[in-house]
């Protein structure tokens, strides 16, 4: 298939998940498109300025049509480009892929969020390792000279800390189970034919495995094995004990 009649732009931090399904759906569509990586520090004011929103990803496909968040991209590439489909055609499987996909959006998204910022709080050095790959690296001096300051930034933006990082950890392994349950029902799972379920949900487990407190919860499900299906192993490592469970 040959380059798409557009230009097409992709915002976003390195290593977050919801941008890391956004790139599979749009390979997956086979549509060219360049990437513009935001330093952490950066994103909010940028994407406001650009998109009228703080969060990534975001894509400009060219002639003013720019669309902001995960699944509102997701929709938008069903109806430019309508095959593959992210969302299903027929409508009981749709209806499942829809409810599964705003339940990633809504509900698990950001629990890697609130995991890793107060984990990083404790172990802030470990933030080097989440940013391998990026296309702005910085010396690994820079990084430790910075970390402090970005990792309580970000806890504040992402309005975190132990408490509620305790919550979120003694949630997960009843929304796991919710998980693969929908892989059991076939809503999720398709290696060959991901959804934009799979790509929400999933790009989301690829993450939450980072951390080592949530490996144990993850290890052997039908979930994590639909997620390295996806996606090599996400960069980063969250050492044990960062959560203060």
């Amino acid at each position: 298939m040959g380059r798409r009649p557009w230009t097409v732009r992709l915002y976003v931090v390195h290593n977050s998940h919801p941008c890391v399904a956004v790139a599979k759906a749009l390979e997956l569509k086979r549509i060219d498109y360049s990437v513009w990586e935001w330093p952490p520090p950066l994103h909010p004011v940028g994407q406001t300025l650009l998109f009228g929103g703080r969060t990534v990803p975001a894509v400009s496909f060219g002639r003013g049509d720019r669309v902001q968040g995960s699944r509102a991209i997701m929709h938008r590439l069903d109806e430019l480009v309508p095959e593959p489909a992210l969302y299903p055609d027929d409508p009981e499987l749709r209806a499942r892929v829809e409810e599964a996909d705003r339940w990633g959006d809504e509900q698990l998204q950001q629990i890697p969020r609130d995991l890793l910022w107060a984990g990083l709080v404790h172990s802030p050095g470990a933030l080097a390792t989440y940013g391998e790959g990026s296309l702005v690296p910085l010396p690994p001096g820079a990084i430790r000279l910075i970390a402090p300051g970005v990792v309580r930034a970000q806890r504040a933006l992402n309005r975190t800390g132990d408490a509620k990082a305790r919550a979120r950890l003694a949630a997960l392994p009843v929304m796991f189970d919710r998980i693969d349950e929908w892989i059991a029902d076939g809503t999720l799972g398709d290696d060959e034919h991901p959804n934009a379920a799979d790509l929400q949900i999933l790009s989301s487990v690829r993450l939450l495995y980072t951390v080592a407190d949530v490996r144990p919860m993850l290890n052997d499900r039908p979930c994590l094995a639909a997620a390295q299906a996806l996606w090599p192993p996400a960069p980063g490592r969250l050492p044990e004990g960062a959560l203060r469970v």
